[in-house]
């Protein structure tokens, strides 16, 4: 039986980066799923990769919903900005947010979360670029920031995520989150995407969010 192209796209990665960087264990692969249709997940999901991710709550939710119901290991990672009024949609849905950056936004998940009675794991997104267009917060506002969403806010924080500058060499951004998550003690790091997630990996990235690598262009 023929293999499908995303799992071969996604098994190529996966020995890229064991062949590449000699890494024992390998970070986790994020198949940025994103505007593609459920018969383009399908095939990864039916070789049985459990880590997905969406921008959408509304497009989340009607493609994953009852897919979640009948594959609980299946974990679902916001990679998007947030609007507070789609917290109430995330919450039940999602496993994993990246994008969080702002005190209004960490107080209605924390509210959500007691509503709905379910943690979520979080990354702090950091503006690693410094750019005034980009989401994410200031290096400067990192440590209070999220000793707010520990002690206040009781918010489960993995690690901190970034999105750097395209079409630059991000290695020493890379560096530097590595640095920040060491110094903030938290297990996780979100970074790399299709381009560069072999920079990503060998700067201890612990998540990769990949998109067009795996899927192809979207159209």
């Amino acid at each position: 039986m023929s293999i499908h192209k995303s799992v071969k796209n996604l098994l190529s990665i996966e020995e890229s980066i064991k062949s590449k960087i000699l890494l024992k264990d390998i970070p986790q692969i994020i198949a940025v799923s994103k505007t593609f249709p459920l018969s383009d997940i399908l095939p990864l999901i039916n070789y049985g990769h459990i880590n997905y991710g969406e921008n959408k709550a509304q497009e989340a939710t009607s493609k994953w919903g009852e897919i979640k119901k009948t594959l609980p290991k299946i974990k679902l990672h916001m990679i998007g900005k947030i609007q507070t009024n789609k917290v109430k949609y995330i919450v039940p849905l999602f496993d994993y947010i990246h994008t969080l950056d702002n005190i209004k936004l960490a107080d209605k998940i924390a509210n959500e979360q007691i509503k709905q009675n379910k943690k979520l794991k979080i990354f702090i997104q950091i503006n690693i670029g410094d750019e005034i267009q980009k989401n994410g917060l200031n290096i400067d506002n990192l440590n209070l920031f999220y000793e707010q969403c520990i002690k206040e806010f009781k918010l489960d924080i993995t690690g901190i995520m970034c999105i750097p500058p395209i079409n630059l060499d991000n290695k020493d951004h890379y560096i530097k989150m590595n640095e920040l998550k060491e110094n903030l003690g938290v297990s996780h790091l979100s970074m790399g995407m299709s381009q560069d997630y072999l920079d990503a990996a060998k700067n201890n990235s612990t998540y990769l969010r990949i998109g067009s690598k795996i899927f192809g262009q979207r159209g």
